[in-house]
């Protein structure tokens, strides 16, 4: 009580009702990855990531652009009068980086995402590398309302430097017990359907520590997602038209210079130092001579890093640049002013000179006819946007007990490759290293569903599902941030009352809505704090105020068993 010196009324509320725990949010993703609006490295290479919370994809484009355009090659039919040609066939040039995280946004939301976190670690005029992403998880890390972590973006990386990300965000998720990472299997080139080889390679080079933050699944999805591009980028192909193709490396670990043109075309390089800037820029005149100004200090990996801004441009005039062997040398300036001959490689017939703008008022039919057919290529991506948007719908909708799976993914076609339910044996369960991988599948008349709910710490009995782990995840949180009030507090059995009537009430809601399994709410949970209980009078005196909670949660049925027997006939 106050002590009063001066004569009056006074007024005191006193606090009757007992304090209660406000729940955390459980479904709130980060997508870490490269972004038309981003940061730049510095000139040591370094990046300062960009972190925003965002709710929409309007706010998306507003804050961070839009999605990285794709360039096209088109075949068409011989002209025998520019209004005779007709469309044969659309193949996609497959970009050196592959950023994804505006498209997988986009899934995200159609699939019932909601609030979420963009770490952009740079823009599309910079090479995708290890040590952005590895910033980004870093900068993470510092934020405490993220629950899932995605690194979608990231499957384009060497699988060495992928698979140790995910190392890394298995760590974080352990560090601070508030958050969950959804992984993609990078595929690979030349394996089965099923991708048999990428899972194998999930599995060995994933490692064994902290297992249970983190659930991985395959395959990929064929979305109804069309790709962004430019029309000045889709270059038309001409059976009249034969291109050659040259090529040279500059330094063991530098860069490799690719051009295609018509057969009299003399494709050459220059690298400079005449004019040097801190980022390499590049020239091409009307003869094809290519001229990269470089400093002193640039190697090959720069270089290519900075192409990216003329790459898939008019400005690039049939010239590639891409990283040789590591990438680390430094270029030296080429000597001679008419440049470096390039090595002629093979014929065949590449892009021609003419591109998908200038149809539109010479060609119409054929414009339209090559529009149509581009907005009917698909974008293909990794699965964890879709999942992470089902484990927000799941979430609002059910609750974070409830496993995200037997559920149907919208803007999606299906997936790349069809699991049997023979071929998902071996996923679901791995005696080897118990490393479960959950499978997304077609089923006739249903559509595509997820239909695994098992964590990577697939044999562990504590943590082997989803829901399990992330409901655990909720409470720890929650309970957490609500007993911050009797830090300082006298520890006493008033205080230790208080604290544990709050978790009581929150664990009873929760039973209330099914979370929990038990018929009663003494089978369900249990709250212990005490002197004599959960602590002695040395942890008393040292100040320590220890509850033991106990929870029975919920599991998912997994496998469900109808047996049928014959019923004796009896008269």
């Amino acid at each position: 009580m106050a002590t009063y010196r001066t004569p009056g009324v006074y007024v005191e509320e006193i606090a009757t009702l007992p304090p209660s725990v406000a729940e955390v949010s459980t479904a709130i993703p980060a997508f870490i990855g490269y972004t038309e609006v981003g940061p730049n490295p510095d000139a040591a290479g370094n990046v300062v990531p960009v972190v925003a919370r965002i709710n929409t994809m309007l706010e998306y484009r507003d804050r961070f652009g839009g999605a990285s355009p794709s360039s096209f090659r088109v075949a068409v039919s011989a002209a025998n009068g520019s209004n005779l040609r007709t469309l044969q066939s659309i193949t996609r040039n497959t970009p050196p980086n592959e950023y994804t995280l505006y498209h997988n946004l986009s899934l995200y939301f159609q699939n019932g995402g909601g609030s979420c976190y963009i770490v952009s670690v740079g823009n599309y005029n910079n090479a995708a590398n290890k040590a952005g992403f590895s910033a980004g998880l870093a900068a993470l890390a510092k934020e405490d309302e993220p629950t899932l972590i995605l690194l979608s973006d990231a499957v384009s990386l060497p699988a060495a430097d992928y698979y140790t990300l995910c190392q890394e965000a298995l760590a974080q998720c352990k560090q601070l017990g508030d958050r969950f990472a959804i992984f993609d299997i990078k595929p690979l080139p030349n394996d089965d359907a099923v991708g048999t080889a990428a899972v194998a390679e999930f599995r060995n080079n994933i490692g064994i520590n902290n297992l249970a933050y983190g659930a991985a699944y395959h395959p990929y999805l064929q979305t109804t997602l069309s790709y962004d591009y430019a029309e000045n980028l889709v270059g038309l192909e001409s059976a009249e038209v034969t291109t050659v193709t040259w090529q040279r490396a500059f330094g063991a670990d530098g860069i490799l210079v690719t051009y295609r043109g018509s057969a009299d075309d003399d494709p050459r390089v220059i690298i400079s130092r005449e004019g040097a800037t801190e980022t390499p820029t590049f020239n091409v005149s009307p003869e094809n001579v290519l001229t990269i100004t470089v400093s002193a200090d640039t190697n090959g990996s720069a270089v290519v890093g900075a192409w990216q801004s003329v790459l898939n441009t008019p400005a690039a005039q049939g010239f590639t640049i891409s990283v040789n062997g590591s990438g680390e040398d430094t270029l030296t300036a080429t000597r001679g002013n008419g440049g470096v001959a390039l090595d002629k490689q093979t014929t065949g017939n590449q892009a021609g000179a003419q591109t998908l703008d200038m149809l539109k008022t010479d060609n119409t039919a054929l414009y339209n006819q090559i529009k149509a057919a581009l907005g009917q290529q698909r974008v293909v991506l990794p699965p964890s946007a879709a999942v992470a948007g089902v484990y927000a719908s799941v979430d609002r909708d059910r609750g974070v007990w409830k496993a995200p799976a037997n559920v149907s993914l919208a803007a999606v076609i299906g997936p790349v490759a069809k699991i049997t339910h023979e071929g998902q044996e071996s996923l679901n369960v791995d005696p080897t290293g118990g490393k479960s991988i959950n499978a997304i599948r077609a089923f006739t008349g249903k559509g595509t569903l997820i239909w695994g709910a098992r964590t990577l710490a697939g044999n562990d009995n504590e943590w082997r599902y989803i829901p399990v782990r992330r409901l655990f995840i909720m409470i720890e949180e929650s309970v957490q941030k609500a007993s911050a009030f009797a830090v300082f507090e006298p520890n006493d059995a008033t205080t230790w009352l208080k604290v544990k009537a709050m978790i009581e009430s929150y664990l009873y809601g929760l039973w209330e809505q099914g979370a929990l399994a038990g018929p009663t709410p003494e089978a369900a949970y249990f709250v212990n704090v005490g002197l004599g209980k959960t602590m002695t009078a040395q942890d008393v005196l040292e100040g320590r105020m220890i509850v033991d909670i106990g929870i029975a949660a919920v599991r998912p049925a997994e496998f469900i068993i109808l047996r049928f027997t014959h019923k004796l006939q009896e008269a």
